[in-house]
């Protein structure tokens, strides 16, 4: 290698000795172990990161495709007379533009008894052709079918709410409302015997041992609403944009109502997971600082160690640049093997976290992310990209910025106090 080349920046000489840095002797094992501790730090920080918030992504994007799949993006109240017309109020708002189809339907809440026990529930009554619009009910019966829904007296439950009332499709189960006949005596309670026609798994914990679907006709008779609706729910091409619609719909109807958004009705929950997520990449992001300053550590005792070899380098012509590049691409390398590395590891386990998830609770014995807590009857997984791609950033700026003050430290060394008593 002729000089010019030598001192070219980034010289193939630069790597070389940094590269041979890298590599341990007997007598700077401890150095060494500082090294592989800031790769495992980098490592597991990097990983640990890419993973928790793949799963805080992944939970937030699971839970708003439930949410929505099965409530509307718009619901639509009446205000000051009932919503008897609301076949003519459907179809004129199902006119507005980005609004992809409307449901009308009965709702109230009911005791639900079986042969296993008693629960509360909450009625739905809506026609067959609403009920096929809601996909994650329709596409997910898992036993009896839905195909004379309108023509029989016959209900949908989940599969939660089955099981906890002892039932199969076929077997009947009571509905009992406190909003009954009016009699002489006061307001007595409705009870009627209904068969189950179907059972529905949404996989969402709190709508599978909740929801029960009946013919709107027998939801108006069951509830008292003959010829009227409790309210209408319209589903909109882009949910972010429910805000501009509001103005539409509300002309659109024609008549009094009062309009709810699902942003509205689910703020609170949304907040707290978007707070949650921010707190959790900031925490998470220091155990990456944590592995940098171990960087930092084991390049500054690295300096002291090879402080002879860095005055030699000096005599032979190196430039201070040269010996802080030498150690910046020292440190710098430990950074990038680190962070690749914990891509790799946060990857596989993104791509296999349910499985894992299985196997750690068959090995401990447990239910982990148990859906009675976590409403979703899985772990989901969803990394973004953009948002890998800004951990990766801070990890590799992290590690170079850990790189710079002991490069400095050896780039600054005298050569000859570090020669006086050799």
């Amino acid at each position: 290698m002729s000089a010019e080349e030598a001192k070219r920046p980034f010289a193939l000489f630069e790597w070389m000795m940094a590269f041979r840095y890298l590599r341990s002797r007997r007598r700077e094992a401890f150095i060494s172990i500082i090294s592989w501790l800031s790769f495992f730090g980098i490592m597991l920080g990097v990983a640990t990161l890419i993973i928790v918030m793949a799963v805080m992504n992944g939970f937030r994007s699971e839970l708003l495709d439930k949410i929505l799949g099965i409530n509307g993006h718009l619901v639509i109240q009446p205000v000051d007379s009932d919503l008897t017309d609301y076949d003519a109020v459907a179809k004129r708002i199902e006119g507005v533009n980005g609004v992809s189809y409307v449901i009308p339907f009965v709702e109230g809440q009911v005791l639900a008894s079986g042969s296993g026990g008693a629960v509360g529930a909450l009625v739905r009554g809506m026609s067959r052709e609403s009920l096929d619009k809601l996909k994650l009910v329709s596409n997910n019966v898992l036993q009896g079918n839905l195909e004379k829904f309108d023509e029989e007296e016959g209900i949908a439950i989940g599969s939660r709410l089955a099981r906890s009332l002892g039932v199969v499709a076929g077997d009947h189960i009571k509905l009992i409302s406190p909003k009954g006949a009016v009699t002489p005596m006061g307001v007595a309670p409705r009870i009627k015997s209904y068969p189950v026609k179907a059972i529905f798994e949404i996989g969402m914990s709190e709508y599978d041992s909740t929801f029960v679907f009946m013919p709107l006709q027998h939801a108006q008779l069951y509830f008292n609403h003959e010829g009227k609706v409790s309210a209408i729910e319209a589903y909109v091409e882009d949910p972010d944009m429910v805000g501009e619609m509001r103005a539409s719909v509300e002309e659109a109807a024609g008549r009094p109502i009062f309009v709810t958004d699902w942003r509205f009705r689910n703020v609170t929950f949304f907040s707290a997971l978007e707070v949650e997520r921010n707190l959790m990449f900031i925490i998470l992001t220091l155990i990456i600082l944590v592995a940098a300053l171990n960087i930092i550590s084991g390049l500054i005792m690295l300096v002291k160690d090879k402080g002879h070899d860095i005055a030699i380098l000096r005599t032979m012509g190196a430039t201070r640049a040269s010996i802080m590049r030498i150690f910046v691409i020292t440190g710098a390398a430990i950074g990038f093997v680190g962070t690749m590395a914990g891509f790799i590891l946060g990857l596989i386990v993104c791509l296999n976290i349910e499985a894992i998830r299985q196997f750690v609770s068959y090995i401990t014995r447990t239910e982990l992310f148990s859906p009675e807590l976590y409403f979703l009857s899985k772990l989901p997984a969803d990394m973004d990209v953009s948002e890998t791609v800004s951990v990766l950033v801070i990890a590799l700026l992290l590690s170079f910025l850990a790189t710079l003050y002991p490069a400095w430290r050896a780039a600054t060394l005298d050569p000859v106090e570090a020669l006086r008593y050799e």
